[in-house]
């Protein structure tokens, strides 16, 4: 049937596809060879949307159009503390509906096996309508008290049974840097690179647990500008009012951008997962050249005949990219469904947002193709080279 499919769209017969099916033990291998490269690329890809997915989930979260950060900060977990009289200004400011000063720190938490979670804790108003999350706003109340705090149910490496006995109503203690929290409620938000997941208090609790900041020196301050107000024109205004010493003044679009950039080109992670697809294209290039090589090799004497009759180079680069492109496409897709079940797997373990997009797949595929006809390329050499006599 497939030999039929591609006489009618080559016009002559699959040389490349009847070659490569007579040797069923080298073309499974070849197949093998092309779906583990395809893997490589994919679980890399996949690793380094997860990270910029992962670093856009907090910005998502919040409930604000602009962000005031240090002016030496690249991401949320960086830069120094910002004065917060740079809230009461911003707040002042024309098309400035509400201004939310938030608190960040990392706690590592010590769980009962010895193991230890890291939880980026963000400390904010009760009062204050900082987030999107209709959990978090429910639990503005509980938050008012002191001492009370919430935390991701996402958080990696924490037993699902603590969070569904938190939820039914079983207040949970922890220690954090010496000072008792008790955990009354969860939200959904899913952890990064960085830490394992969240927790939500007061500022007046945050205060209490890293004892060394300051309430006159809040992490960030958030901005919410009122409807129908020009984004980019109040972030403008704030720009030409607050000072550029010590704040920046970014849209979330603009923060989210640039701690993403920040972390793949700055960070080992992102460099990591870049040079990792780069590997994975050159093992799959290496091994595609073997197999035409290889099969170039056996058929020396047979595409002899051929040149002496008189076929010109052309005819042999089609047979060769012919095999390639289908060592492409049918090494594809065992390929994807490998990472497809691979994905699962490490973001049912792990929260983070590993997930296969359309656009991923058609990049791999479109890839794989033209690594496989690079490498059908460069088989090609010698027989183009070669002379009719010198091959039999």
């Amino acid at each position: 049937m497939i030999t039929v499919v591609l006489a009618r769209v080559l016009g002559r017969q699959p040389i490349g596809w009847l070659q490569l099916t007579h040797n069923r033990t080298r073309l499974a291998t070849a197949l093998a060879g092309v779906a583990f490269a395809n893997l490589l690329v994919f679980m890399q890809l996949g690793f380094f949307g997860a990270l910029i997915g992962s670093i856009a989930i907090p910005y998502n979260g919040m409930n604000a159009e602009i962000l005031i950060q240090s002016s030496d900060a690249n991401t949320l977990q960086d830069g120094s503390p910002i004065p917060r009289n740079r809230m009461l200004q911003a707040a002042a400011q024309p098309g400035v509906a509400s201004a939310t000063a938030v608190y960040y720190g990392r706690l590592e938490w010590k769980q009962p096996d010895g193991t230890v979670r890291a939880l980026d804790v963000v400390g904010i108003d009760p009062q204050a309508l900082a987030f999107r999350s209709p959990e978090i706003t429910a639990a503005r109340g509980e938050l008012a008290l002191a001492d009370r705090a919430i935390i991701d149910r996402r958080t990696r490496n924490v037993p699902a049974a603590l969070f569904r006995e938190i939820e039914a109503g079983h207040a949970y203690s922890i220690e954090a840097n010496s000072h008792a929290i008790t955990i009354t409620g969860t939200f959904t938000l899913g952890g990064g690179f960085g830490a394992d997941g969240y927790l939500v208090v007061s500022d007046q609790t945050f205060l209490r647990i890293f004892r060394n900041r300051s309430p006159g020196a809040p992490s960030y301050v958030l901005v919410r500008t009122l409807p129908g107000e020009a984004i980019p024109a109040v972030a403008d205004r704030l720009r030409a009012r607050l000072p550029d010493s010590d704040v920046a003044i970014r849209t979330i679009a603009e923060a989210v951008a640039r701690d993403q950039a920040f972390q793949t080109t700055q960070k080992p992670a992102g460099i990591i997962f870049g040079f990792g697809t780069f590997i994975g294209a050159l093992v799959g290039i290496v091994i595609v050249y073997q197999i035409l090589a290889t099969d170039v090799a056996d058929h020396l004497k047979g595409y002899a005949t051929f040149k002496a009759i008189g076929y010109p180079p052309r005819f042999f680069l089609g047979i060769i990219l012919e095999e390639a492109v289908i060592l492409g496409l049918l090494g594809f897709i065992p390929g994807l469904l490998a990472s497809l079940g691979l994905y699962a797997i490490i973001a049912s373990a792990t929260g983070l947002p590993l997930e296969m997009t359309i656009g991923r797949a058609i990049a791999v595929l479109a890839g794989t193709i033209a690594m496989s006809m690079i490498s059908g390329l460069i088989a090609t050499r010698r027989l183009a080279q070669a002379d009719p006599a010198d091959l039999f």
